[in-house]
């Protein structure tokens, strides 16, 4: 049986108080990060093969539908911000399109062909990954994308929710992180999303890490996009090379990231 969707450990929710609710959700929340603990050999083993493609100028996808497909755009977006890779490296695609990142599109996770179609748009080759997003283990869209990136001879990974599903069944590198049963019977986007977050996190953290997009524990190649992070930065080249706040600007102003700026040092 799908543990995802096992009725909740709580019942007669509505007859509780606002502390209630807050409580329990709170203490089921609480075995997610146990639960991706178990899963730490398989996410070694997805980050190693992702590494390697990325090295080699792969690409990391991601495929999802609902909230699983948008919690691997939301990852996608941070990339670049985050570690200074090009907007193309990692991709997340949602079954509907964009228009599905706001707003539901009824059936599009039904389509086992849709997602390889998605992914030619973008001249995959076998040196990209696809990994397929889907918190039940059973969405149509994720098992025939996966399916046919694997025949074409892409690695292929996966994080889902449940044990034994078919989704894990056909990724060469699946993660599977079993959370139970949710808050809400079934409500995915509870547990089981808190719990792709975490894997999604440190699949790209470890992955940029590796790559060396990090120096020390600091993004040195993160965007300057905003105030915050300028000053973010600023205050990374006053650490790292013991300098004054004026200093530390000129620098980041001339250079124009961190990295750049502690090289010319």
């Amino acid at each position: 049986m799908s543990t995802t969707e096992s009725p909740s450990e709580f019942n007669h929710l509505e007859t509780l108080s606002t502390h209630e609710l807050l409580a329990g959700i709170n203490s089921v929340d609480q075995t997610v990060p146990q639960a991706v603990a178990k899963a730490l050999p398989q996410i070694e083993a997805l980050v190693e093969a992702v590494v390697e493609r990325l090295g080699k100028g792969g690409r990391l996808f991601y495929i999802g539908a609902g909230t699983s497909g948008r919690l691997g755009i939301l990852d996608a977006s941070e990339c670049p911000p985050t570690f200074g890779v090009p907007h193309g490296v990692v991709i997340g695609l949602i079954a509907g399109g964009d228009t599905a990142i706001r707003k539901a599109v009824e059936n599009a996770e039904d389509d086992a062909e849709q997602a390889w179609k998605d992914l030619q748009a973008y001249d995959i080759t076998t040196q990209d990954v696809v990994v397929g997003i889907a918190a039940s283990g059973r969405t149509p869209y994720v098992i025939g994308g996966l399916e046919q990136a694997r025949q074409a001879g892409l690695a292929t990974g996966c994080i889902v929710c449940n044990a034994g599903s078919r989704v894990a069944a056909v990724a060469e590198f699946p993660v599977e992180v079993v959370t139970g049963p949710e808050f809400v019977t079934g409500s995915t986007r509870l547990k089981a999303g808190t719990a792709q977050k975490l894997v999604l996190n440190m699949l790209t953290t470890a992955t940029f890490i590796r790559l060396g997009r990090v120096k020390g524990n600091k993004m040195v190649d993160m965007q300057l996009s905003n105030a915050k992070l300028v000053d973010r930065g600023e205050k990374m080249l006053m650490d790292e090379l013991g300098i004054a706040q004026p200093e530390a600007a000129e620098l980041l102003r001339r250079h124009g990231s961190v990295r750049a700026a502690l090289n010319a040092r």
